[in-house]
């Protein structure tokens, strides 16, 4: 009967391995072309990028030492713009990929944290910009100054701006990960309570990869977003229980003579 049962769950409707890695391979192509046309778009627009990411070195001199390292330079703002402007349209290859595989309340649920995940990375991205860089680059540009003027290559900076504002972007994408994964019971609250002391530990491990000083304060700014954003996670994780017991609560049985 049509609409009896999901597609994924028709014996006659579904695919054979073969078939889902063409699918995946369809998918990643896809995904391939979209990130080479937003990173070609976004070469044109790597003059406008490198000039906001330059007004968070100050005073500092940039200079390049090798023929190549600016064109270099500039791929690699490039190609990190690219993922951004593409990661909607990736997502969407990914959501669409695993789409049958999941309810329909879980489907839904896909479908509204898709936006609220690109506005965490944004605002992961804002914060990392506005907040972390600043002390960040304070203590690396003017540590021991009066021995060595810094002349910073623009090669290192770009890296080291980039990296930091992407992966503490996606840093900011964990709360809506730990719902989801809590929505479609892969995880729980009691066991993510269990590995808040672990986690901890995690925080400032991760801090101390993600920033590039040693300082203790630049690190700890790291380190509290994440911790936060674990916690708040752990909140979202117990929301998503709630709503899945109540979505899987058994209907009241009609009453017998």
């Amino acid at each position: 009967m049509p609409g009896a049962a999901p597609h994924f769950m028709d014996k006659d409707n579904r695919l054979t391995i073969g078939e889902h890695l063409a699918e995946l391979r369809g998918r990643l192509f896809a995904s391939v072309i979209a990130l080479v046309v937003t990173t070609t778009a976004s070469f044109f627009f790597a003059p406008w990028v490198f000039h906001i990411l330059k007004s968070r070195a100050g005073e500092v001199q940039l200079i390049r030492t090798q023929v190549t390292e600016m064109i270099g330079a500039y791929m690699k703002v490039s190609l990190i713009a690219g993922v951004v402007l593409a990661m909607p349209f990736i997502l969407y290859q990914l959501i669409m990929f695993i789409a049958p595989a999941l309810t329909s309340q879980e489907k839904r649920y896909l479908y509204i944290l898709l936006p609220a995940a690109l506005l965490s990375f944004l605002g992961g991205a804002t914060f990392a910009y506005f907040i972390l860089l600043p002390p960040a680059l304070h203590f690396l540009l003017s540590f021991g100054k009066d021995i060595a003027q810094p002349l910073i290559k623009v090669g290192d900076y770009v890296n080291v701006v980039v990296s930091l504002t992407f992966w503490i972007g996606l840093i900011f994408e964990t709360p809506l990960v730990i719902f989801f994964l809590a929505r479609i019971g892969v995880v729980n609250s009691a066991m993510l309570s269990r590995f808040r002391r672990y986690m901890i530990v995690v925080a400032f491990l991760l801090s101390a990869i993600i920033t590039p000083t040693f300082d203790p304060v630049n690190q700890t700014i790291v380190a509290v977003p994440i911790i936060v954003l674990y916690e708040l996670g752990i909140w979202l994780a117990k929301l998503a229980q709630a709503r899945r017991r109540k979505v899987m609560r058994p209907l009241p049985q009609p009453a017998h003579d």
